[in-house]
């Protein structure tokens, strides 16, 4: 039976600073772990650079947010797209905007002005500086 469900992320060599980014804007608890303090792993193929993350966690009181840095050299995966997108659900339409100009102020992009949606709530979505697409919804 499945226990949980967690989004995981791959970013282009950027996960590191991108988790510790989104620490300072969510909170929540971060354990990052680099190849380099990883144990051997024999027969992955290649050889991965020791600061490359190897694996990290953000828990949040809301969820579950893990990733690593991407290691397919062969292949360039746009981070930004409108095909997905990180939805957070906040208490208030001001929590929402509070978490939306910490994004902002670190260089983030608006996607959609936060704004009253049609079906009566408050929706909007922001590009952070890495290129993720963070949506925010509020009753």
């Amino acid at each position: 039976m499945a226990k949980f469900l967690a989004t995981y992320i791959a970013l282009p060599g950027t996960t590191g600073e991108a988790f510790e980014h989104w620490h300072d804007v969510f909170g929540g608890q971060l354990n990052l772990m680099r190849y380099g303090d990883a144990p051997a792993m024999e027969g992955m193929g290649f050889e991965p650079d020791p600061n490359a993350v190897a694996h990290v966690t953000l828990t949040l009181p809301f969820g579950v947010l893990a990733g690593g840095d991407s290691m397919d050299p062969e292949h360039d995966y746009p981070v930004r797209d409108t095909a997905y997108s990180l939805l957070i659900e906040t208490d208030s339409a001001d929590e929402a905007r509070g978490y939306q100009q910490k994004l902002l102020d670190a260089g983030g992009q608006v996607g959609m002005p936060f704004e009253k949606a049609p079906w009566g709530g408050w929706y909007g979505q922001v590009f952070d500086r890495f290129g993720v697409m963070w949506a925010f919804s509020a009753e």
